[in-house]
């Protein structure tokens, strides 16, 4: 059954994460999508391995792990447009698309004729994506931008990991490259705003998108928790900024996580947990409450967690 985005066609320029996960999800969604790639080596992220695709012998193809996570579903041609025959065949590929996504550095494709400006000449129905470290003007224009960089610099890393004063604290980025999946997300978004725009109207749009933006966006309830206090969140391990309980525990032969969404589920808990005066407390009855004695209610709740085994709190809970 053919996607939702059937009848479009788009030109990939870009290469390792951001940009590859933003035309992976258009793929999925049905389009066509034509990665271009350096003759020779292709993607950086080919070679970003081990672990590597296994072929029907079980031993390592070419194929990385990493590249395969964001090129599912495209086509893909060797070209360079460093040349003037590449410049050629990618102009003409242009011509016939829908959308454009480049993620080169600022500037990077006007001295092949591949820019925005130049493109739009050809085709101004295309909605042209360039995605950078941070965004096409400013003060960091011309850096380069590195999901590790982008997760220190935008207050990621700050309020993950654990927390200072316990072993282990310090900053951490997340386990995957975050900041460039998120990137790649908005600006897929973006697009379909655009291409609705096209629909309308008959022109197409550039889009700037940014890892630094997105990630700053991303943010979300840390920025507004900022905001409203003029407090800058701290780490805060596994545990939760705004509610409470809501970590993880150590139970008896394991850990669990216990998340408790409101004042009903927690006096639901108390129950179970056999401490029914918990939630009757005035310190403890709501999720407020709850917050302001953190370091008196968790304390309390890692007790009785750890009296039970995993499989017998699961089967209480659900």
């Amino acid at each position: 059954m053919s996607g939702p985005l059937s009848h479009l066609t788009v030109l990939d320029l870009s290469r390792v994460l951001a940009g590859p996960w933003c035309t992976q999800l258009l793929a999925d969604l049905g389009a066509t999508v034509i990665k271009i790639e350096k003759p020779g080596s292709g993607d950086d992220t080919r070679a970003w391995g081990p672990p590597y695709l296994k072929d029907a012998s079980g031993r390592d193809t070419s194929e990385a792990a990493y590249y395969l996570a964001c090129n599912r579903g495209k086509l893909s041609v060797a070209v360079d447009f460093t040349t003037a025959d590449g410049q050629r065949i990618v102009r003409d590929l242009v011509r016939h698309a829908d959308v454009l996504v480049e993620n080169y550095k600022v500037g990077g494709l006007e001295k092949y004729g591949l820019d925005y400006p130049a493109v739009a000449a050809s085709n101004p129905r295309l909605v042209y994506a360039s995605i950078t470290g941070f965004g096409q003007n400013g003060p960091y224009a011309d850096h380069a931008g590195y999901d590790f960089i982008i997760q220190g610099m935008s207050g990621f890393m700050s309020v993950t990991g654990e927390r200072d004063e316990l072993p282990g604290g310090g900053p951490q980025k997340a386990g995957i490259a975050i900041t460039d999946l998120m990137t790649g997300m908005y600006t897929t978004v973006a697009i379909q705003a655009a291409l609705a725009h096209r629909d309308r109207t008959g022109q197409g749009q550039w889009i700037d998108t940014c890892l630094f933006d997105s990630a700053v966006a991303m943010m979300a309830v840390m920025n507004l928790n900022y905001l409203v206090t003029g407090k800058s969140p701290a780490r805060a391990g596994n545990a939760h900024q705004n509610i409470v309980p809501y970590q993880v525990f150590a139970c008896a032969d394991g850990h669990l996580i216990l998340a408790v969404g409101n004042d009903g589920q927690f006096a639901k808990f108390c129950a179970v947990a056999g401490r029914p005066e918990w939630a009757v407390d005035p310190r403890f009855a709501r999720n407020a409450d709850r917050v302001r004695h953190r370091d008196t209610l968790v304390p309390l709740v890692a007790a009785v967690v750890r009296t039970r085994g995993q499989r017998d709190w699961l089967d209480a809970l659900e």
